[in-house]
């Protein structure tokens, strides 16, 4: 299964994003085979509108099931939510302290955005 993690760095001790639509990258993670790809978001980090959208077409194209992020806003949320991508918001870190706490099922599923669109 893949992982998307927000966050502005290329590997596992990057610190994970707080914010997932003005993410500058995405790193997915293959919990199968313990690899990860890196995809840029740049497009959005100065977009007017539509950020948090866009970058949840980009998760869900990347094939990831789960995001892990600091928080996710109801626009990207819904997206996220229709494809059946689950929605996990973190305080790790880094993106190697959020896997181990994925793997170790301290991570909660959200039920909706918890924050405000534009955040």
């Amino acid at each position: 299964m893949k992982i998307a993690f927000a966050t502005s760095g290329n590997n596992v001790s990057a610190p994970l994003e707080s914010r997932f639509g003005r993410a500058s990258k995405f790193l997915i993670y293959d919990l199968e085979n313990q690899s990860f790809e890196i995809i840029d978001n740049q497009q959005n980090l100065a977009a007017a509108q539509g950020a948090g959208i866009q970058a949840a077409e980009t998760v869900v194209r990347s094939g990831a099931k789960a995001l892990v992020s600091g928080h996710c806003g109801p626009k990207a949320f819904r997206v996220l939510a229709a494809a059946g991508v689950k929605i996990y918001a973190s305080d790790a870190a880094t993106i190697a302290d959020a896997v181990a706490k994925y793997k170790a099922g301290e991570l909660k599923e959200s039920s909706g955005a918890d924050v405000q669109g534009h955040w």
